[in-house]
């Protein structure tokens, strides 16, 4: 008797020891974490609490140039190099061949195949234009033309969606010439959607060519 009360006692301190290792952790936080104490940084377990958590956005590209460019890719081929529209722009940045030409591209098959190149033919025809359209920059930026907020940054978007002649016309014409692209999209609203980033590092270069 007194053995199977030794045994069955045992079984119970066993459930309870294990049981014990169950029990919720309340607390959110665990400063065993805490990486350095001067940089201030706790790691947070998973929560159902909304606020436990913060947003970021991924990329981190803020007003920079990387957000600029980033931001005009993803509205010309969802950032993807190996776009081609149905009218035949093609790259993360939606070139025209002729446009390719005048920067000093003529391997459309080869600039496609290539991200760097892509890349470094998009600063080389922001340099282009700017060298064109530096007096326009000068004048009109923090001015408001047809209810939109003129800068360079936008000035150059507008002018990689519709070429500099159509920029020109819109800032003339206090924004009664808003050309549109083929798919309705007008440099008004390039305009106003890529105004205000940081492009005063590009240079103006007077019939800038890829080297």
């Amino acid at each position: 008797m007194i053995k199977k009360g030794i045994f069955y006692t045992s079984i119970l301190l066993i459930v309870a020891f294990i049981s014990s290792g169950f029990k919720p952790y309340n607390s959110q936080i665990n400063s065993g974490f805490r990486v350095d104490e001067n940089e201030e940084l706790l790691y947070v377990f998973p929560s159902q609490n909304i606020i436990d958590y913060v947003t970021l956005r991924v990329p981190f590209t803020g007003r920079y140039f990387i957000g600029y460019k980033e931001a005009i890719a993803h509205k010309e081929s969802q950032g993807k190099y190996r776009k081609i529209n149905t009218l035949g722009y093609i790259g993360k940045y939606q070139f025209g061949f002729e446009t390719l030409k005048s920067i000093g591209i003529h391997d459309s098959v080869g600039f496609l195949n290539s991200p760097k190149l892509q890349e470094k033919a998009f600063v080389v025809l922001l340099s282009k234009n700017k060298y064109e359209l530096r007096n326009y920059i000068n004048y009109f930026e923090g001015r408001i033309v047809d209810g939109v907020k003129i800068t360079e940054s936008g000035i150059l978007a507008a002018a990689h969606l519709g070429g500099v002649g159509s920029v020109k016309k819109f800032l003339n014409t206090d924004g009664e010439r808003a050309k549109k692209d083929a798919y309705g999209t007008s440099i008004k609203t390039y305009i106003r959607d890529f105004g205000g980033f940081e492009t005063k590092g590009i240079k103006a270069i007077k019939n800038a060519k890829i080297k």
